[in-house]
């Protein structure tokens, strides 16, 4: 199973709306085949598993991250290419969360007389497909904050000056965030001060899609000759109401309001989610970080930390929270920490760490 997890991770980014799930086929304690959810959402992982094993599969044990489809879209469900190649038996990680399969894949299988198990490594299942599990529970993507600070949180000096904070191994390793994400996100005023591209530019990568760019702008205020409105990657500017229908080869999408004139996180995050988008990366600025911590939207912090300090009058990685106590705060656990060239990255989750 920790195979099929590790072959599941190969698609994030790159299969939504669907789940990256993956599929290893063992038989007589040989893995026969092994499969993962291919860029756009399919062939699905136990398709191309069975694919590889051909004859092998017949008496096999599948091991999948995410239990069988077994309802038909654009290809037949996995439930029953599974019963047709004669496998013996299932271990699913976790159950599906969409409403057209939740448990009807084990069903059917259990029906057609293979021994299923659901539940192996479950958690490590449920973390790798949060977004999709976002996506179908809460209609919104999971959300990934990403800051790039000095030892004391900031990201730019007072005089605006940001780059670079961090080193070129850290910039490389958010190349590599960007495309493990199906969509990428800033606010306007990160774009206004950077014009940033928000494309992934590493070697070996260059010939993938692109995420989504998605930029938070109540008032519609992306000039037509950014980069971001240049057409490299879709673009999609989410405005207050009555936006323009472009600006550039950018789309605009009208969202509602809160009274202070800012866009509403938790409803812009629905009209992602109903985009299909299940992984959202959030780059900055502070004022966007904060509209989400304040809407408990983000669920996984990702922190590029430098080893300089700028001091008070520099810019915050996070904009003003209004908190009334301390209970209020925000909390995250951590659940990575790692030296990046001569920064350090640490990944935090949201909530307390789970009940031993």
């Amino acid at each position: 199973m920790r195979a099929a997890l590790s072959l599941a991770a190969r698609g994030l980014g790159r299969v939504a709306p669907n789940p990256a799930v993956g599929c290893v086929l063992v038989r007589a304690g040989r893995v026969v085949g092994r499969g993962w959810t291919q860029p756009g959402g399919r062939p699905h992982a136990e398709t191309e598993a069975l694919s590889r094993a051909g004859e092998a599969a017949r008496g096999a044990t599948a091991y999948v991250t995410l239990e069988p489809c077994s309802h038909h879209g654009k290809t037949r469900p996995c439930a029953d290419a599974l019963i047709e190649a004669g496998v013996a038996r299932v271990v699913a990680a976790m159950a599906d969360p969409d409403d057209r399969v939740s448990g009807r894949g084990i069903e059917r299988l259990r029906a057609a007389g293979i021994a299923t198990d659901v539940g192996l490594l479950e958690a490590e299942a449920q973390a790798l497909n949060l977004g999709f599990v976002l996506n179908r529970m809460a209609g919104r993507p999971m959300v990934t904050l990403k800051l790039a600070t000095t030892l004391d949180g900031r990201i730019a000096t007072a005089a605006g000056e940001s780059q670079w904070i961090t080193g070129a191994e850290a910039r490389a390793e958010a190349h590599l965030l960007r495309a493990r994400h199906d969509a990428v996100a800033v606010g306007i005023g990160t774009a206004l001060a950077d014009d940033p591209s928000l494309t992934v530019r590493l070697p070996g990568l260059s010939g993938l899609p692109q995420p989504l760019r998605v930029i938070f702008d109540s008032r519609a205020r992306l000039p037509a000759d950014a980069r971001l409105c240049d057409g490299a990657a879709e673009t999609l500017v989410l405005a207050g109401e009555s936006p323009p229908v472009r600006i550039g080869a950018a789309e605009v999408l009208a969202c509602p309001t809160d009274p202070s004139g800012r866009l509403d996180a938790a409803e812009a995050l629905r009209r992602l989610g109903a985009r299909g988008i299940t992984r959202l990366l959030v780059e900055g600025g502070g004022e966007l970080a904060a509209s989400l911590l304040r809407a408990g939207c983000v669920d996984r912090v990702v922190w590029f930390r430098a080893g300089a300090v700028i001091g008070g009058d520099g810019r915050a990685g996070v904009g003003p929270l209004a908190l009334r106590a301390l209970a209020d705060a925000p909390r995250f656990r951590l659940t990575a920490q790692r030296a990046v060239g001569p920064d350090v990255l640490e990944e935090w989750a949201r909530g307390p760490a789970p009940p031993l």
